[in-house]
């Protein structure tokens, strides 16, 4: 199968007339976390343990599933237990991927190398595009798209497609989405960009509806 640009695949999952939802969302999650916070001295007391980060987490899952559920973010969700039971992950679903979010320190790096997010890695292999993983290039399930931001203050928010090998980072990654203007505007419909190859993305999606099929709609 040929290799699909992987920016040119985040674009058609997850549109950029969509994308100032991104930064929307979390700087209010944050400021709800903050206020939660201040006003429970039960949260308060768990973040002297050093649980922000907890808190934070949950008021961004409560922000982007309230998108899914209100239309403004056109996708499904599922929450999906970690391979290891202890809780649960949401997982946004647009067409033929899954996109999940992640607190990270460092916006170059990728979140700690838990195992649902290693074998979710492994479905990014059609993304290399050099023909020495040629062979590597099927796909292996449905790919994974990250929105990271920042940890404990959020200075950065990405979209990313993680590379297979955790240690080389991502094959893609936005620029900071808080940079955004609130809205993009557009007059009419946008320029086509005559570098995305529409074929192999689409060719990409076959094969993505036959694993789901092949796979009894995983």
């Amino acid at each position: 199968m040929r290799p699909v640009n992987p920016r040119h695949f985040v674009d058609d999952q997850f549109p950029q007339r969509l994308r100032p939802l991104i930064p929307t969302t979390l700087k209010t999650a944050y400021r709800a976390a903050e206020g939660l916070i201040a006003d429970n001295p039960i949260l308060a007391m768990a973040e002297r343990r050093g649980e922000r980060g907890r808190i934070i987490s949950l008021a961004v899952d409560f922000g982007f599933e309230r998108l899914v559920d209100s239309g403004a973010l056109p996708f499904d969700k599922s929450w999906e237990w970690f391979e290891r039971p202890t809780g649960k992950y949401l997982a946004l679903r647009p067409s033929h991927s899954i996109i999940t979010i992640s607190q990270i320190a460092d916006p170059r790096k990728q979140p700690r190398n838990v195992l649902f997010r290693q074998c979710a890695r492994v479905n990014n292999a059609p993304f290399f595009d050099l023909p020495e993983f040629a062979d590597e290039g099927e796909v292996a399930g449905e790919p994974h798209i990250l929105i990271t931001h920042g940890y404990q203050d959020l200075n950065f928010a990405h979209l990313c497609m993680p590379d297979p090998d955790h240690r080389k980072g991502y094959r893609f990654r936005s620029d900071n989405l808080l940079n955004l203007p609130h809205e993009i505007e557009t007059e009419g419909p946008p320029p086509e960009d005559t570098e995305v190859d529409f074929e192999s993305i689409a060719l990409l999606k076959e094969d993505i509806a036959r694993f789901r099929r092949d796979h009894g709609g995983q």
